[in-house]
């Protein structure tokens, strides 16, 4: 069949005789294989080619929704390839924490990572979440020039697509320089290590989604307002279904889903106090096993935080 473009940068601003056109050839195609009266899936389209397909009598369902259920348990192909992307991002992680130092900026920093991630065959990073000193608080602001202080906290997540097309998703955080960390510094790091420790404990095959949510470990109430966006989701491709809430956003857990064998998930973090000056983020990836879990990103964690 010829080419149909359906996007602007091909086709134009006026896409509806190409949507047209396609729509035509996929009754041909359903035609030729039999498929009259089957149900078609799509996913992320143009308005356009739905209404028009509608229009045509076809009966649409959302691909997006079957396919993230379809990708939610790895072959052990997938998984290998994961441990790969995993490995990449740790020895680039590792080549971020010997260039930290004071001076540096925030983009100068985060650009190690991609530097390993492209050497080693790795695709892109999903953004540029690296913050420094009291950046880090709240959560969520992306790299920046500003230049990193000794005494400073430097936290990170990599969300990097690797070799082969998968995730590896981590985050740490640092002390940078010689200075010793503050109490704040030491209590927000402990509240976020013992976070990850205990909801990986609760990672095990039969749990289901909104129970995880229920059994997740008690945060202080000082950290609760500035909370991540949710206590655990998967991953594969990129970041995926299903995405865990913590309970006081339990009206967004209406999952029906239970963990099972070689699902991998990432198991969340972040600690800033509301008031506080800086925060912490910590996530770990982790393999749903027949008894349990495995951790897959095995980076170690700040030991002088941790003290």
């Amino acid at each position: 069949m010829p080419f149909r473009f359906v996007t602007p940068f091909d086709g134009g601003v006026d896409l509806t005789e190409n949507c047209r056109q396609l729509v035509a050839d996929i009754g041909v195609f359903m035609d030729k294989h039999r498929l009259c009266d089957g149900v078609l899936a799509l996913e992320r389209l143009s308005p356009l080619i739905s209404q028009q397909l509608v229009h045509e009598g076809f009966q649409l369902a959302d691909a997006e929704c079957l396919v993230e259920q379809a990708r939610m348990i790895k072959h052990p192909v997938e998984l290998a390839c994961i441990e790969q992307s995993v490995a990449v991002a740790e020895y680039g992680i590792a080549q971020m924490q010997q260039a930290l130092r004071p001076g540096i900026t925030e983009n100068q920093l985060w650009s190690v990572l991609h530097q390993v991630n492209i050497a080693h065959g790795g695709d892109w990073i999903e953004g540029k979440m690296l913050a420094s000193g009291p950046r880090t608080n709240p959560w969520l602001q992306e790299a920046t020039n500003r230049v990193i202080q000794s005494g400073e906290l430097v936290a990170f997540d990599t969300d990097m697509i690797g070799p082969h097309g998968y995730l590896a998703d981590i985050s740490r955080t640092w002390l940078c320089g010689d200075l010793p960390p503050s109490t704040e510094q030491k209590d927000a790091y402990r509240h976020a290590w013992e976070e990850i420790q205990y909801n990986t404990e609760l990672i095990r095959p039969g749990v289901g989604f909104n129970e995880l949510a229920e059994l997740a470990f008690a945060r202080q109430q000082q950290y609760r307002a500035r909370r991540y966006v949710c206590a655990f989701h998967g991953a594969g491709l990129s970041d995926e279904y299903p995405k865990i809430y913590y309970p006081e956003d339990s009206r967004h857990n209406t999952y029906d889903d239970v963990l099972q064998e070689n699902m991998v998930m990432c198991v969340e973090s972040y600690s800033g106090a509301d008031n506080g000056c800086e925060g912490v983020k910590l996530e770990q990836m982790v393999r749903v096993t027949k008894d349990g879990c495995e951790t897959i990103s095995r980076y170690p964690f700040e030991e002088v935080l941790l003290s």
